[in-house]
């Protein structure tokens, strides 16, 4: 809507009404003028604007005598008239225009999805929604969101004017599909209806099995149902809230650190990278040296944890590492172990 205000045509027709305004304003004057005293201010309007619309009424202020009256007329015809072909013109283009760039940028949106592979699709884009979009930017991960709520996504689009989107429903299989869901690293259920949540979880697994789905849901007591329908991870922001206010309370030092971990510009988080299915054995000195951008923690081998490991420990493929670190040394890490 704000570029529809920024067209150079809507700044046509304002120049347009103007100049209609001011035809209408030296065409009552100089009707006046010339009926005078005989026409009124009302007639002398009407007489210009009967002139420009081509109406093709009488004179309502007499010209028989006044020849340069009648070439007045002309001057106002011509100039009225060819305002309002002007404007008309104008609109109509303005109308083309709209509909012409939501067509290219739609059109434009898709095939930039089409070449995104390894993305997070982002199902609804309410308060919930948005909090876990900006994470995913932040932290350097590429998106799309699907919102079916026109005001909700303009919302977004103010601020992330660049992202990929779709305004459809996230339910329907179509939408998964031209946002790539067969391409998708995961899919985050987020809308604010739980059994919307479950179609979007059931609807990306039939589409995509390997994609990871985290649902989120208000009714605790509904996980079982979401699991079985394909989310892999149920989130209760009502659940989580009382945990987040219960640690606020018996580790505010710990909660702290999050916190500030959550607004540091250089995306500094707690992230996993996973080690490739074909990765040979290897020190973990030689794979993960020390460096500034990132503080392994632990190392999830074989289903079992091993916190703080030493630098001989031999990292092998399928482990997961988890590192406190920035979202540069994450794409650090992640061509060294893939390339």
């Amino acid at each position: 809507m704000n570029k529809f205000f920024r067209s150079r045509h809507f700044s046509g027709l304002g120049y347009g009404a103007l100049l209609l305004l001011l035809v209408h304003l030296v065409g009552t004057l100089g009707y006046r003028y010339i009926g005078y005293p005989t026409a009124s201010w009302i007639d002398s309007f009407y007489m210009t604007f009967i002139t420009v619309a081509t109406i093709g009424f009488g004179e309502t202020v007499d010209l028989s005598t006044h020849p340069m009256g009648r070439l007045f007329t002309v001057f106002i015809a011509v100039i009225g008239i060819g305002t309002m072909s002007y404007l008309f013109s104008t609109f109509v283009a303005l109308l083309l225009e709209s509909d012409l760039n939501a067509a290219l940028r739609k059109k434009r949106m898709e095939k930039e999805i089409s070449r995104l592979t390894g993305h997070y699709i982002v199902c609804g884009i309410g308060r919930v929604g948005t909090n876990v979009a900006m994470e995913l930017v932040q932290t350097g991960r590429r998106i799309v969101i699907i919102e079916s709520d026109r005001e909700a996504l303009n919302s977004w689009l103010e601020h992330q004017p660049d992202t990929p989107y779709l305004h459809a429903d996230a339910a329907d299989d179509d939408a998964l599909r031209t946002a790539g869901v067969a391409r998708a690293a995961g899919v985050f259920a987020v809308t604010g209806d739980d059994s919307h949540n479950l179609m979007v979880s059931l609807s990306v697994k039939l589409l995509n099995a390997k994609a990871r789905v985290v649902a989120r849901l208000h009714d605790i007591r509904n996980a079982d149902k979401a699991r079985r329908a394909g989310a892999d991870e149920i989130v209760s922001p009502d659940f989580a809230g009382g945990m987040r206010i219960a640690s606020a309370m018996v580790r505010p030092h710990a909660v702290n650190l999050m916190d500030q971990m959550l607004h540091r510009e250089d995306g500094l988080r707690i992230e996993e990278v996973s080690v490739p299915a074909g990765f040979a054995p290897t020190p973990l000195s030689q794979v993960v040296p020390r460096s500034k951008d990132y503080i392994l923690m632990a190392t999830h081998e074989h289903g079992n944890w091993i916190f703080n490991p030493p630098d001989e420990h031999l990292l092998q493929g399928g482990a997961t590492l988890v590192l406190m670190v920035t979202a540069g040394g994450r794409t650090q890490l992640e061509k060294l172990l893939h390339g």
